[in-house]
């Protein structure tokens, strides 16, 4: 089932439900998927491309809240955190922190990556082989930390 299919099925049971958050975190998926399809050939639209998408959405909502939260606004913080959590349902399962450091290792052996200076090759490696799986953002700490 594609990534549309299924949340047009969310989006009628978010109505069904009433449940405003959900609808308004689905509806800004299915809007993002609909620019993305005009932007290039809808029959070039890959699950890579989903995923990508829907990352983008929960970083774009976990970096608000964190602004919010920085203002003191808590209330405004709270529902872009619950936007962010309805959108990464539909992402992979994510890794945890010692599987990361473990993949990320073999990666480090792999390339003989040997100090900071490697650490564009590592992450680039990294990044495509974990896409959907971890947050950028986690990987390259890891890196930066088994690098030095």
């Amino acid at each position: 089932m594609s990534l549309q299919s299924k949340i047009m099925e969310q989006m009628k049971a978010a109505m069904k439900s009433k449940n405003a958050l959900a609808l308004e975190s689905l509806r800004a998926i299915k809007s993002e998927i609909l620019l993305a399809q005009t932007k290039g050939d809808a029959s070039d639209f890959t699950k890579d491309d989903e995923i990508k998408l829907l990352q983008k959405l929960v970083k774009q909502r976990k970096d608000s809240a964190t602004l919010y939260i920085e203002q003191g606004r808590q209330d405004l913080a709270d529902p872009e955190l619950a936007q962010a959590e309805v959108i990464a349902q539909f992402l992979p399962e994510q890794m945890n922190a010692d599987d990361l450091k473990k993949f990320i290792s073999e990666i480090i052996a792999k390339v003989g990556a040997s100090g900071m200076k490697d650490m564009g090759k590592v992450m680039g490696m990294a990044s495509k082989e974990l896409a959907g799986k971890a947050d950028g953002k986690a990987i390259s700490t890891v890196v930066k930390e088994l690098l030095s």
